[in-house]
Order: C-alpha cells, then structure tokens, then sequence
C-alpha cells in the first residue's frame, strides 16, 4: 500500500476504535506509519481524510451486513425467522464493533457542518432501508412497501442501538424484537385499545 491507501487504512482504525471527533492527525499518523505532511499531502486535510474513512467503515458495514444477511438467511425460512436471524446478528455485531457503533453518534454532530457526511448517511439509510425489506421481507425495492418496511428497520436499529449502548443488558433481544412486533401488529389488526 501506498501513503495515500495506508492513511485511509489508519484513519478507518482511528474511527473504529476512537470515534471520529476524537480523533486527531498524530493518531492517524501513529497507527498509519506515515507522516503529518502526507495528510495534507494526499487528502488536503484531517477532515477530508476522516470523511472519507466514515465512507470506507460504511462501506465495509454495508458489506458485512450484506454478507451475513445473505449467507445467513435461509430463503425457505419465514418472514418472522429471518427478521430474528437477521437481528439476532445486528446485536452480535453491536457486541463486536461496540466503538464503530458508538461513534456514529459522533457523525450525528456533524450533519450540518460537513455536507458530505450527511450524504453518505443519507445514502446508507436509502440502501439500508431497501436491502432490509428486500432481504427479509421479499419487498421489491422499487416499490412503497420496501420503502415503509425498511423504514420500520431503520427505526429499530436506531433505537435499539441506543438501547444497547446505553444498557446492553436490558436491550430488546431478537426474540423480544419479533414478540412485541407481533403484539403491535396483533393490537393494530383488532383495534386494541392501549393496554387492553
């Protein structure tokens, strides 16, 4: 590898393990074996460098998730089985990728001040959204349904994301996730009234 692909490398160990706001150009540098001067150099500046390590973690998530959701979802399985493999190994991967996750709230701080963050988040939440309600749901994605079912996907890992990082031993389970979306939808159908 070259300067260039060996800070990028660095810079993608830095967000992993310290999150991108605390990340400074000295620890780039330390964990990259280049120099200050190559960071100006090849991307212009830290921020420059530090967007495009947020681009290649996602990128690599995507295709970890990709991979998993592909490989590990039985296509003769039911909707229900494969939403509980399915989260059964997003909550294995918050286990294992703890800092990655925690610092995507860092980027959250950075939506108004740096465009291109935002557009990458943007564009990994469209993705995201149509390869859930493709993967487990069967959604064409090309169509509203996949749009609204990812959407629910979406919510979920946000939230239980903050749940888990806050509280990991209370979080929702993948079981609990699938039992209280049968409850909801069971209430929904039959026109419960809350708590009833």
């Amino acid at each position: 590898m070259g300067h260039r692909e060996d800070l990028l490398a660095g810079a993608v160990t830095c967000l992993r393990a310290k999150g991108y706001a605390r990340t400074t150009a000295r620890d780039v540098v330390a964990v990259s074996g280049t120099n200050l001067g190559s960071i100006g150099y090849h991307y212009g500046s830290l921020e420059a460098l530090m967007n495009a390590a947020v681009e290649r973690a996602m990128e690599e998530f995507a295709d970890e998730l990709a991979e998993v959701m592909a490989t590990g979802l039985d296509p003769g399985a039911t909707v229900l089985e494969r939403f509980e493999a399915f989260w059964t190994r997003v909550l294995d991967s918050f286990e294992a990728n703890r800092q990655l996750w925690l610092s995507t709230f860092d980027l959250f701080g950075l939506l108004d001040r740096v465009p291109q963050v935002r557009t990458l988040l943007q564009e990994g939440m469209r993705d995201g959204r149509l390869a859930w309600a493709q993967l487990i749901h069967g959604a064409d994605p090309a169509t509203r349904a996949a749009f609204t079912v990812g959407a629910i996907h979406q919510a979920l890992l946000s939230g239980v994301l903050v749940q888990w990082l806050i509280d990991p031993e209370h979080a929702p389970t993948a079981q609990d996730l699938s039992d209280g979306l049968r409850r909801l939808a069971a209430d929904v159908g039959a026109g419960r009234e809350p708590g009833r």
